[in-house]
């Protein structure tokens, strides 16, 4: 099968499903972390009608789009019209991305602004859903793909990243998240990596874990 893994750079979920023996690749802006040869260096949306892609798995930036980031685009309590700018953008980008011209796709973000009006998304899940102990709400929107089924459900030692910054300022309940840069916060866990491929890239192994 071959699989287009759009603005991934730590090439963990092209990996997962390389070593399934899929032709799988990832593309970004930026290089490849692993310094595999599988990574094309480039806007994804120069990409996606290279190949005949029977699958694209996205994880769009969610630098505006993310709820996280409320205290930028209402400084004030009223909105900043050049971040909802930005915000436009990036809804543009994230539906160019969910109506390409590919059987199969899906497309990972935290929880956005309810401003950008996204559709409902297919499934809500966890890192420790599949074997990393840590908490990071992470939102699907899938395409003619089966939401993920859990595969090694842990107990949770903490938030991955940042929880509750604006509440820091107003003594309440804090945690700076154990990730310590952008980059830690935006690779994708191995247990999810593992559980798309597998999943999503064998009908056999999706009923297994049923």
């Amino acid at each position: 099968m071959k699989v287009l893994v759009a603005c991934e750079s730590s090439g963990r979920v092209r990996q997962a499903f390389r070593d399934l023996g899929h032709d799988a690749w990832s593309c970004d802006i930026e290089p490849a972390e692993d310094f595999q040869k599988y990574h094309l260096q480039e806007d994804v949306l120069n990409v996606i009608d290279w190949q005949n892609w029977d699958m694209m798995i996205a994880f769009p930036p969610c630098t505006y789009l993310s709820r996280a980031g409320a205290r930028w685009l209402y400084p004030n309590g009223d909105i900043n019209p050049d971040r909802y700018e930005l915000l436009l953008q990036a809804r543009q980008f994230f539906f160019d991305l969910l109506n390409a011209d590919i059987p199969k796709i899906a497309i990972e973000n935290p929880t956005p602004f309810r401003v950008a009006n996204l559709p409902k998304p297919s499934q809500i899940v966890q890192p420790y859903h599949f074997g990393d102990p840590y908490t990071k709400r992470t939102l699907l929107w899938l395409k003619n793909l089966q939401p993920l089924i859990p595969t090694d459900v842990v107990e949770p030692i903490a938030p991955w990243v940042q929880s509750n910054t604006s509440g820091k300022g107003r003594g309440e309940k804090y945690h700076p998240g154990i990730a310590k840069n952008p980059k830690d916060r935006s690779r994708t866990f191995h247990g999810v990596a593992q559980a798309m491929a597998a999943q999503w890239s064998n009908p056999m192994t999706l009923e297994r874990w049923a």
